[in-house]
């Protein structure tokens, strides 16, 4: 059961990047450039711009490469622990986008980062108890070809 919600998870957390890159570079380009922080010394645009194309390439990767997804479920991770920051200057700073325009409602959303990135480690099958076999393999080694 467990295998079950890891990979239902690394699929939806991998389609919601996807999903959320392509908003990137489209339809929400301003929203996430009203994210990037007056002090981040790259311009916004590109910023976002290099962004969406991070979440589309982890996204894609995570649904497409099960066989890497503990490599990509730690990158996922490592990325949302890299633009962290920006969600922190946003509450700070008391920017308005995504229709976060109260202290409240952007306090809120800071706690939301960590469990994203705890999910893409629990989808990468980081988050999992492993228990030794005969032979000293692990349960999910010799489940993996």
């Amino acid at each position: 059961m467990a295998s079950v919600a890891r990979t239902a998870t690394r699929l939806l957390l991998g389609a919601g990047m996807v999903g959320a890159g392509v908003l990137h570079l489209t339809t929400q380009r301003q929203q996430f450039q009203a994210q990037v922080p007056d002090w981040f010394p790259v311009d916004q645009d590109l910023t976002v711009l290099a962004s969406g194309v991070a979440e589309i390439s982890l996204g894609a990767a995570f649904v497409a490469f099960p066989r890497r997804r503990r490599l990509v479920g730690a990158l996922l991770a490592a990325f949302f622990v890299v633009i962290f920051p920006g969600n922190i200057a946003q509450y700070l700073e008391g920017t308005d986008a995504f229709g976060l325009d109260t202290d409240q409602e952007r306090l809120i959303r800071l706690f939301f980062q960590p469990v994203l990135a705890l999910l893409a480690l629990f989808g990468g099958g980081w988050l999992q108890h492993t228990r030794r076999r005969r032979g000293g393999r692990r349960d999910h080694e010799a489940a993996v070809p």
